[in-house]
């Protein structure tokens, strides 16, 4: 008896060690090559998502991910505006490093006939993980770049940067994209053509006038070609800003245009029908999806099962249907069996722009929750966002993790996922998230972060690994009018540089963990170790300003202006590069509760 009680015990101890061989083989199979799914909102306010403490938005898919996965609550975007945030998620890097940060006061491309964009030096997550098999996909808004010398060249199109398929706008959604929705540009250019005008107008006039009384002799040549520059000048001025829709508001299929000027209408439906349809083509193979929101960037749209159903105007309808999108993804996930097998991610590109206003006075701007600012300062409104991480059985559910992480991260992170390499020959700012969300560590592995405006370097974040404490010292800060504001309402965004900012010496300090509103500055009467802290810093940005190398500046005027042999057109200018070849067929249905 004893021997077979031996031998029972033995055949119990190999069948438990072929259980626990299995349970690892499973946790190691859901731990490579998952799928990724990587979601992201335009102009989103951390305070927009009931997850994040809103109480009248309804978001219960997004509210989903955060009671499957993990909520992070002091996520940072890398910069407050859209086109150095977007560059450095995609390269893991501040955009400074990238040339992806601008001197002037434009910050952001602004046509689609702009030479500047992401450097082909650059490695982005996608091609790294294309390399690895995946088939990869960014379905939406893109916002840097597309050619650099024809109008063909595609140098800094999405298929250029790791991408196999994309579905989307090159530039972004502006205001002046939907008739009716007013200008971005409007006031901005009267103010800056005015004066040149009245000067040109003048001078000619003056010119005329002493040719007439013989004073000085002016040949008429030089006057007609003064004359004719100046109008030639006015007239392509005039047609572009005319044209600025057609010009610049345009749907593209790979390197197609599908339909110019762009169409809102079920725009959120046929955005994410392609990103269904792209799950749906590849469930036998590893994929990265990129689904790039164009809510809640104005002009706002939403369709017409969502206009007018929220609280909150036509920005509540934009947020409430992209919640729906979202919860047609996590459908499409359990169709198909792969939710298990899929990382999901959701954040926004900066914080909400506080300034947008309607022309008829509705807020067309998101909520910063407590924090100040908004979009383009380095405030906590501009730059605190959502961050959201769902996979299930790999990560914490129900969990929140106070530490500073950033939209950086998630390079490292997916890369290390897909077991790819990482680049050996250039600094990744971000940190892999994954040990974090695991529940193995506690801390961040940011112990400093830099936060700039344009390529201003206008704060620094220390979060000392011996004290719960986050500080946060402001070298500058943005004007904001009118005073007592919270934004920079007269200019509609705030400005780095000049007249537009308020230089500290010293800097401004904050503990967030106690001032998370960032409302009283401490000073060295009530900060005993207010000098101190200053030091470690100075030398924290010493050594960060010394492993920065000198890169083509994308954002240049020049990269910036438009360049008419740049401009892209599905038909002919002649045409008004008119065309609409986008179909509306079998979009996803729309269910309310």
């Amino acid at each position: 008896p004893l021997f077979f009680q031996t031998r029972k015990k033995m055949q119990l101890f190999l069948l438990l060690i072929i259980c626990q061989c299995a349970i690892n083989s499973v946790n190691t199979h859901h731990v490579s090559n998952p799928n990724i799914i990587l979601l992201m909102a335009d102009d989103l306010g951390i305070g927009d998502l009931g997850c994040y403490g809103n109480k009248t938005l309804r978001t219960p898919n997004i509210n989903r991910l955060a009671e499957e996965g993990v909520r992070l609550t002091q996520h940072l975007a890398a910069s407050p505006l859209c086109t150095p945030s977007r560059a450095a998620f995609l390269t893991g890097r501040y955009p400074i490093r990238s040339g992806m940060a601008a001197f002037s006061r434009v910050g952001v491309f602004l046509f689609s006939a702009s030479s500047g964009g992401l450097s082909s030096e650059e490695i982005t997550f996608s091609k790294l993980l294309k390399q690895r098999g995946y088939a990869t996909a960014l379905i939406g808004k893109w916002h840097l770049g597309m050619n650099c010398e024809s109008s063909n060249d595609f140098c800094h199109h999405p298929l250029s940067h790791g991408f196999d398929y994309f579905y989307g706008l090159t530039v972004t959604n502006f205001r002046d994209c939907k008739p009716g929705h007013g200008s971005v540009f409007l006031k901005g250019v009267q103010k800056s053509l005015v004066i040149p005008i009245q000067i040109a107008g003048i001078t000619l006039v003056s010119l005329a006038i002493v040719q007439y009384i013989g004073l000085l002799k002016v040949p008429f040549q030089a006057l007609g070609y003064c004359l004719l520059i100046t109008a030639i000048s006015l007239a392509v001025l005039i047609f572009f800003f005319y044209h600025f829709r057609h010009l610049n508001c345009f749907l593209m299929r790979d390197h197609q245009i599908i339909q110019q000027p762009l169409s809102f209408e079920n725009l959120t439906q046929r955005l994410t029908k392609e990103a269904m349809q792209f799950i749906g083509r590849n469930t036998g193979t590893p994929f990265l999806l990129v689904l790039s929101y164009l809510h809640v960037h104005t002009a706002l749209f939403a369709s017409k099962n969502f206009r007018g159903k929220s609280k909150h105007g036509l920005y509540g309808d934009a947020v409430e249907e992209m919640d729906w999108s979202v919860g047609q993804i996590l459908d499409v996930l359990e169709k198909y069996n792969l939710s298990n097998n899929t990382l999901l991610y959701f954040t926004s590109d900066q914080g909400a722009h506080v300034e947008e206003i309607s022309s008829s006075g509705e807020v067309h701007g998101g909520h910063n929750g407590i924090y100040k600012g908004g979009k383009s300062t380095n405030w906590e409104g501009g730059i605190r966002v959502p961050g959201l991480l769902r996979w299930p059985g790999v990560i914490q559910a129900s969990v929140h993790i106070d530490e500073p992480t950033s939209n950086m991260d998630i390079f490292p992170t997916i890369v290390k996922l897909a077991e790819a390499e990482l680049p050996s020959d250039r600094i990744i700012d971000g940190h892999d998230l994954m040990p974090l969300l695991q529940g193995k560590i506690t801390r961040s592995k940011h112990e400093f972060l830099f936060h700039y405006c344009n390529a201003y370097l206008n704060a620094v974040r220390w979060h000392p690994g011996n004290s719960e404490s986050v500080w946060k010292v402001f070298f500058f800060t943005p004007n904001f009018s009118p005073e007592g504001a919270n934004g920079c309402y007269d200019s509609h965004v705030c400005f780095c540089h000049g007249g537009f900012i308020t230089r500290h010496d010293p800097p401004l300090l904050f503990d967030l963990s106690r001032d998370p509103e960032e409302q009283v500055p401490l000073t060295p009467e009530t900060e005993s170790r207010f000098y101190e802290i200053l030091r470690v810093i100075h030398l924290a940005v010493d050594n960060h300003t010394r492993s920065l190398r000198a890169v083509p500046n994308q954002l240049s005027w020049d990269n910036l202006l438009w360049k008419p042999w740049l401009q892209p057109c599905c038909s002919s200018l002649f045409q008004s590069c008119y065309c609409d070849y986008d179909s509306e067929e079998n979009l996803p249905e729309v269910h309310l509760g």
